[in-house]
Parts: structure tokens; sequence; C-alpha cells
């Protein structure tokens, strides 16, 4: 044989291996997944053991014999056939690629392949929580230390569900501050940091079940998604319900309150803990979406509000307990009182509109503090990814050096102040700022070093630029 015989076989080998190889990963990665009836769409856990066709096609027992029962005298009846959920005229070659791998459910490990997810060795103590929450999250220390004892129970709970014959109630969370003080970054801060699925969703969007909106069930359902179809992965991951204040009770309606008390009420049970029967890989339940079981018993419920209209009710109700004759000078003072909000009972959460069911499986409630110009100049430079240091980081790309003078940082604060919207507000203000800076730097590659000055946040002057080796007055 020839050499050049032996490199062609050598090279035909080599990729049969290489075919091999990835025929199997093929396989390896397909078995991680249930398989899906193609006519009901419902995965194995719920239908049962599948048979198995031509072309990767699985059907359960239940649609096969209603199959069998639609054939008369070895002829089938269409007719029938065709009232099946899911069956449909195609071609038959494009069956294998009908169930997209979004709407395809993880296998639950079983013997020796089953691993606790969380195992109580490796929870983080409450003070290790808060030090990783510390390097994101500037301010809110009563809010983090909170957050960081409740998570803490909460997957103690977690691990040891099977331990004895207590049950640990669960720790959900429900909290209240003003817009723009971090209560969503604090939950996707926090996730990050434990390695769970989050899923976060708008109390606004929900309704109760058969009214235009997003039914209940559809949290459970983005939570799985988050957590790539793994059923086990999910039942152990955090829901974040914004905005829950616009799910209060109407008040003076005699008309059915569909995403109100209604949805509070729905809430109920997910909250608590019950089996929800979810679409993978959808929002909503169709015929053509299969449907798997969640149990959301250890899932971590986390709700947050604004509720503007709570201080005053929390201020009605601290004026009423005052004596008689200084009641004007205790409402003076509750209407100057910047941390009113951590006052708040549950009869002040009743009164405005929260069901006392629905408070009942929130337990530990917190408020988070309102911002200030201190604690926004703090956002702008502290945390580990301060969006100054991000801005930093891609002009780094550029070999150009950012800077913020001191002036410039709280001048920025300023205009977010006025803005009302808290923290959200300074990266829309940067970016305004460093827009036409980002777009001329690559054109110069003598730019070395830029300084953002207040004048230039004010509009009455403009950036230093230095070049390489020299100093430009600034720009006007």
């Amino acid at each position: 044989m020839s050499e050049q015989d032996r490199n062609e076989n050598t090279e035909i080998e080599t990729v049969e291996t290489t075919a091999t190889e990835s025929k199997d990963s093929k396989e390896h990665k397909e078995d991680e997944y249930e398989k899906i009836c193609f006519i009901c769409h419902r995965p194995e856990s719920i239908a049962g053991k599948m048979i198995d066709l031509p072309n990767n096609i699985c059907v359960c027992g239940d649609c096969m014999q209603k199959s069998f029962d639609a054939m008369k005298g070895g002829q089938i009846d269409y007719s029938q056939l065709l009232n099946m959920p899911g069956v449909h005229f195609m071609n038959m070659s494009d069956l294998e690629q009908s169930i997209p791998k979004q709407q395809k459910v993880k296998k639950k490990k079983e013997g020796e392949e089953r691993k606790p997810l969380i195992d109580i060795r490796n929870i983080p103590a409450p003070h290790r929580i808060k030090a990783s929450l510390d390097e994101y999250v500037v301010g809110q220390e009563y809010a983090k230390k909170a957050m960081s004892v409740a998570v803490y129970n909460h997957y103690k709970r977690v691990a040891t569900d099977t331990m004895d014959d207590i049950e640990i109630e669960k720790s959900n969370m429900l909290m209240i501050g003003p817009t723009g003080s971090g209560k969503t970054y604090l939950v996707k801060t926090l996730a990050r940091i434990l390695d769970v699925p989050l899923a976060i969703t708008d109390a606004t969007s929900l309704t109760e079940a058969g009214y235009i909106g997003d039914d209940i069930e559809s949290v459970v359902s983005k939570l799985l998604a988050a957590a790539d179809n793994d059923v086990e992965k999910a039942e152990q991951g955090i829901i974040f319900i914004d905005e829950i204040d616009k799910i209060a009770k109407k008040k003076n309606t005699s008309q059915r309150d569909v995403s109100g008390e209604s949805v509070q009420q729905g809430m109920l049970k997910l909250l608590e803990g019950s089996d929800v029967e979810v679409p993978v890989g959808a929002n909503s339940k169709n015929a053509m979406v299969p449907l798997t079981t969640v149990n959301t018993k250890n899932i971590l419920f986390i709700c947050g509000g604004a509720f503007p209209d709570l201080e005053g009710i929390i201020k009605e109700r601290l004026t009423k307990q005052s004596s008689i004759g200084f009641g004007a000078d205790l409402k003076d003072k509750y209407n100057h009182d910047k941390t009113i909000l951590s006052k708040v009972t549950t009869e002040d959460m009743r009164n405005f509109g929260m069901i006392p069911e629905f408070l009942g499986r929130l337990p530990i409630v917190f408020t988070l503090d309102g911002m200030n110009e201190d604690m926004l100049v703090k956002i702008l430079k502290e945390p580990k990814n301060a969006i100054l240091k991000q801005y930093q980081k891609l002009l780094a790309l550029d070999e150009v050096k950012l800077d913020f003078d001191d002036g410039a940082l709280t001048a920025i604060a300023e205009k977010a102040m006025k803005k009302d919207t808290g923290a959200r507000a300074l990266r829309a203000i940067i970016e305004e700022f460093m827009l036409d800076i980002m777009y001329e730097i690559p054109k110069d590659d003598s730019i070395g070093q830029v300084t953002i000055t207040r004048e230039y946040i004010e509009g009455t002057g403009g950036p230093i630029i230095q070049l390489r080796g020299q100093e430009v007055p600034r720009l006007s």
C-alpha cells in the first residue's frame, strides 16, 4: 500500500470517528430530555412509557389506543383521528423536527446520578450572602440583612425537607420601596450569588384565568424556561413578582376584580406550595404545546412594589394613635419622616388593598430606602460592576483612560434626583454625555485620556481631552 493510500485511509477513519463521536454526543444530549408524545404533546413523566416509531417519533399508550380505536375494519376513520389533539397532515419526513428543543423537558435523575441540588453544607451563611451583596449593592443595609437571613433559612429548609417531622414554613418575602431603590437589582444579584434560576414577572400583566393577559401559572413557566426545562432545578429557584402593589383590591367597585383581588386569590396556592401544570416553551396552554408538572413547595417567592399611597395610610394610623392636643404636631413630624415606610404594619397593608391570606404567605416584610444624592454618587463608582467602571472598561479597549471628577459625579446625581426615578436614571444621563465622546474617540489615535467635568454635565463647558504626552485646554 502506498503512502498516499495510507494517508487517505487515515483521513477516512478520522472522519468516521468524528461522525461517530458527534452522533454519540447528540444521542447523549437527547437522552437528557424526556420523550414527548407526538400526538398529545405530554412528556413521559405524565403520559407514561412511550412507544418508539420511525423518525424518532414517540406516541404514548393512550394515544396509540385511540389510534387503534379510530380504525374500523382495517381502515382508518380520519374524522375520528383528526379529532385527536395535535394531529394534522404533514410530510412524514419532517416529523422529527416537529418538537423544538425549548419544548422538551429534562429527565429527572435516578439512582447514583440523583444528587441533591441544595447541600446544607454548601449554603452560604447570612453574613457571607450579605458580604457578596455588598460588593454590588450600595446602602440598603437592613434590606440586605433581612434578605440574607430569609434566603439562608429558606434553603436550609429545602435541604432538610425530609429529615424530620417538623415542617418549616416558607420564607417568602415582600419588599416595599420607592421606584429605583434597587428591588429588582437586589433579587438579580442574589440569584447570581446562589446560582439558582430566576424568573422575573410584572404583576400588572397577570389576570385571573380565562381573561386577557398572562395566567398566574405563567410565572412558573418562565422559571422552568430559565432552568433550561429542568424541573428539579426550577423547583428550587426564585420567582420575583414586581409591582405587586398594582394587584391591590379595588375599592368601591361592583365589577369582578380580575386583575386585583382575583389575582391575589389565585396566587395563594402557588406561594404556599402546590403542583402546577405549566406549558413547556410557551406562556400559554394550547393543544400543540407539551405540559409538565412543577411543584412550587420549595420555590422562593419574592414580591416587590412601590406602594405609593402607603405612606399616607401609615401617617393616618400614627396620627390617630397620638394623644389629643398633640395630633397636629405629630402629623407635621410624620410629614418629614423619611423612614415612615419602615413603620408599616399588616393593618396598613390590608387598608392598601392586600388581602390577609396573601399577606400571610409573605411572612418576611422589609422596606428599602429612597435614593439621595450621596447614595447615587456611591452607586456610580463603588459597586464591583459600577456604571463608571463599565464605561472606563469600554474606553480602555480603545486604549483611552476615562476619569470623572467629583463635581461631575455630583452633577449627575443631581440630575437623577430631578427625574425622580432613583438609580435607574443614572445610566441614561451618562449615556447622553458619553455619546459624542465614544463616537469621536475611535477617529483619533492621539487621544490618551478624557476627564468628564461638572461644567460639561451642566452644559457650561466641555470635557478635558489629554493627548498622549500632551494636555489640551478644555473644549467649549
